[in-house]
């Protein structure tokens, strides 16, 4: 998959989460929320610079 694919699935799933916390829960859920989208953000600023640094290489 291309990397570009995964972090916008990435975000996809954070923007579900949030919209699913204020439809469904009213907002009661909110910490959990927060924790899983830092969590799913660091996941994907990690497979970004996992990514770049591997193309870097490659193209030098």
């Amino acid at each position: 998959m291309k990397t570009y694919s995964i972090l916008f699935i990435v975000i996809a799933i954070i923007h579900t989460t949030i919209l699913i916390n204020i439809t469904i829960f009213n907002g009661e859920w909110n910490g959990l929320v927060l924790f899983i989208s830092n969590i799913l953000f660091l996941i994907a600023a990690v497979y970004y610079g996992i990514e770049r640094r591997a193309n870097k290489k490659s193209n030098s």
